[in-house]
């Protein structure tokens, strides 16, 4: 049997796609081991179906510190006059001499000549000095990732490619053949930096620069960001689309019910929100919709019902008079989300503009079609297209409540209008399942492993 090797930059809990890629391998005969790498206490191990689950802890590596210039031999160990402008800056913010905002504003110019230094210096590279950090994936698992000896990596996101590159390099000069898959998740440039400071983009893009040439197959999310890759890397061979499609056949034989958590009857309007809460995710355009829909609730179903943008949301809704309508829910396991979504009557999709939300049919699109939701999707460009053409939903401007609430109030006026659109031979539900994508993962995992004759 085969040996696979996924690796992530997450705990694996919350995300649906490494949960359904490292099962559904599994199930096709791979011997799979996915590994996280997490702020956790101490690994973690479980299994997913056939497929073995190993966290690992990142805690340590963080409290032992780091020597970034360790690795990269190039003995560049910083600029001191940037150095100093940094240590004066932080040491006004502890003494609140330097409010918070104006230390940010501060700062950029430095980073910005941090940037210009090391890109000269390094070039791609520049990353070693810009991001030091993401060597920590590097010491936490490249060295289970030589032990497992794999045949194939399939390294997920960005943040991973580097660790999975290096991993393929070792083995090679051992005399072992290892292939890598690279699934992009997303449009790297497009990404709303993670940390609010100058070096995390041109880090990182000069990060995947410097591997993705490693990879021996692309796969990514959408038609539209298989060709920003090739574009932007000059790949040699166009990436496979594995869509982030949900379970049809769930293993599942019961799911909780959505509209009776919420203590809801079956004719009360009710709108459902799926995922990461963040202000470009649009929530709280819905919640100023919300007074302009009598009667229509929201049930908002995240992670961490406690977080502090949830409670902000909330806090939001009972300004505008309507937190008694606005229902706060956490997760359930994503084999039963399908189920668990489909007593509502609409799912939302309320996005900002911004160049990755342009690009991708998202999972929670996915979800609420399996649901036979109709949606409603604010105009960004990929998701309004498929909407228009399928006739599934309603587009609204983004960022605008009032034409929210009038593309609501369409739906709710012929719901079976829209539900149609998932019926008949022209359904798209077919191709739009995770069974359709493991076949087309496993294909490629057989392709890259059989020998050429």
């Amino acid at each position: 049997m085969r040996r696979v090797v996924m690796l992530v930059d997450n705990a694996v809990e919350g995300d649906s796609r490494v949960q359904k890629a490292a099962r559904s391998a599994a199930d096709a005969g791979w011997h799979v081991t996915l590994i996280g790498c997490a702020h956790v206490d101490a690994e973690r191990r479980w299994r997913l179906g056939d497929a073995e689950v190993r966290v690992l802890p990142l805690a340590a590596v963080a409290a032992s510190g780091r020597d970034a210039g360790s690795r990269d031999g190039s003995g560049l160990r910083g600029v001191s006059g940037l150095r100093g402008v940094s240590g004066l800056r932080a040491r006004l913010v502890a003494r609140g001499g330097l409010p918070l905002r104006a230390a940010r504003l501060a700062r950029r110019p430095v980073e910005h000549a941090e940037v210009r230094f090391w890109r000269a210096r390094l070039r791609d590279g520049a990353w070693r000095r810009l991001e030091p950090g993401l060597w920590d994936y590097e010491r936490v698992a490249g060295p289970v990732v030589d032990d497992l000896r794999p045949d194939l990596i399939h390294a997920h996101d960005f943040r991973m490619l580097g660790v999975a590159a290096r991993a393929v390099d070792r083995a090679r000069a051992a005399g072992r053949d290892v292939k890598l898959v690279w699934d992009a998740h997303e449009w790297l440039p497009g990404a709303r930096p993670r940390r609010d400071n100058a070096r995390w983009l041109p880090a990182h893009l000069g990060y995947v620069r410097e591997y993705v040439g490693h990879a021996d197959a692309v796969v990514t999310v959408s038609d539209t960001l298989a060709d920003l890759l090739v574009r932007d890397h000059a790949l040699p061979e166009r990436p496979t689309v594995i869509l982030n499609a949900p379970i049809a056949a769930t293993t599942e034989t019961s799911a909780p019910d959505l509209r009776k958590r919420c203590g809801l009857p079956p004719d009360t309007p009710l709108l459902v929100y799926s995922g990461a809460m963040a202000v470009q995710r649009g929530v709280d355009t819905v919640v100023e919709a919300l007074p302009l829909l009598p009667g229509v609730h929201l049930a908002v179903v995240v992670a961490d019902p406690a977080a502090a943008y949830v409670r902000q949301v909330v806090a939001r809704a009972a300004r505008h008079g309507v937190g008694d309508r606005v229902h706060v829910l956490p997760y359930v396991p994503h084999r039963q989300l399908v189920a668990f979504l489909a007593t509502a009557d609409i799912g939302l999709i309320p996005l900002h503009h911004w160049p990755n939300h342009e690009i991708a049919l998202i999972t929670k699109f996915f979800e609420y079609a399996h649901a036979r939701l109709p949606i409603v999707v604010s105009d960004v460009r990929t998701m309004a297209e498929t909407v228009r053409a399928t006739g599934q939903g309603e587009v609204f401007r983004a960022r605008d409540a009032a034409d929210l609430a009038r593309a609501v109030r369409a739906v709710l006026a012929d719901p079976a209008r829209y539900r149609a659109a998932y019926e008949g031979e022209d359904s798209p539900l077919p191709g739009w399942t995770w069974e359709a994508q493991a076949e087309r993962l496993d294909a490629l995992y057989r392709r890259l492993l059989t020998p050429i004759r």
